[in-house]
């Protein structure tokens, strides 16, 4: 059975970036401020089975890695990152890199950063069935091609983050430019002649605002690990609010919620340096009747870096050992 539904209209605006339930596990994903932001090289791998047994629901996967580094006296970050995500016939696919400043501002530090991307937009037109009898398209429909076209374009993303020692904070935007890919037949030239077909695909603008903290529970081995994260398309408004407790610095639980989406359990354990996190979605909306939820799997290994001039190349004379 093919899910017409996922045919939309060319030219219209749609909410691109993923549905994360583990927003925390990869903040450059949403901030490239939070590249370099902490003492850590990290990288991350991620995956998300969304609406599991619908057919064409989306499939997301994630890779990212930053570094803090010095150059020319000040403290900079740096970062990759790549998303590909299928959602019915669509692809998209997503490759940046990021780079950002930090500051010490109180007791915290200030870090604005800054991200350049490649977007792809892939369209499989040749899959598309459409019967003659459906309420809302037309087979003939050329809105909807009957062949597969893509496109790519440019992208920028900007934010800010305050990291201290017991919070952290930041706001960014995505999609900055609100790029237009303007797609075309697969192996066509685009040499502009008036027969040839375009296709648009917007991406809007999304703002993020997200905030962490964590909580030591007094002469207990427990952390209470609280965080939010909105986000908006200046349309429409969702939050997502997590609360977690981590027992010794390895296991973690936690439950959370998506506002008129889902519901969510989440499990992780950290051992030296390495992390596997897990979490599931039900649905509270009337998708679930067709669903049995969505899963969210995350692996990643972190390595602390020491930027301290303490010490640094001071060595012992074998005179005085």
């Amino acid at each position: 059975m093919l899910i017409v539904a996922f045919l939309t209209a060319f030219g219209a605006k749609a909410q691109t970036d993923a549905n994360l339930t583990q927003y925390f596990q990869s903040p450059t994903l949403l901030n490239p401020a939070a590249a370099g932001a902490t003492d850590l090289l990290r990288i991350r791998v991620g995956s998300r089975l969304q609406w599991l047994g619908m057919e064409g629901a989306p499939v997301n996967f994630m890779a990212t890695g930053d570094i803090p580094f010095q150059l020319i006296g000040r403290r900079w970050g740096g970062g990759v990152m790549m998303q590909q995500e299928s959602y019915g016939l669509y692809s998209t696919t997503n490759l940046a890199v990021q780079l950002s400043a930090r500051q010490k501002i109180g007791k915290g530090y200030l870090t604005i950063g800054f991200q350049g991307a490649y977007l792809t937009q892939v369209f499989k037109g040749s899959e598309a069935f459409i019967p003659d009898d459906d309420d809302y398209h037309e087979s003939t429909d050329e809105a909807i091609p009957n062949f597969d076209v893509s496109g790519n374009h440019f992208d920028m993303s900007v934010g800010v983050g305050y990291t201290h020692k017991w919070f952290e904070v930041g706001l960014s935007c995505t999609h900055l430019l609100s790029p237009t890919i303007k797609m075309q037949r697969e192996g066509s030239q685009g040499n502009g002649s008036s027969d040839e077909q375009n296709f648009e695909f917007t991406f809007p603008r999304n703002i993020y605002f997200t905030a962490q903290s964590n909580i030591p529970i007094k002469n207990t081995l427990f952390e209470v690990l609280p965080s939010v994260m909105v986000r908006t398309d200046l349309k429409r408004v969702q939050a997502d609010i997590t609360a977690r407790l981590r027992w010794k610095k390895f296991l973690t639980a936690g439950v959370g919620y998506r506002t008129n989406d889902a519901v969510s359990v989440l499990i992780e354990a950290e051992l030296k340096g390495f992390t596997l996190g897990y979490s599931y979605d039900y649905s509270t909306s009337p998708i679930m009747r067709v669903s049995s939820g969505s899963h969210e799997v995350w692996v990643g290994y972190s390595l602390k870096l020491n930027f301290s001039e303490k010490n640094r190349n001071k060595h012992k004379s074998i005179r005085i050992m």
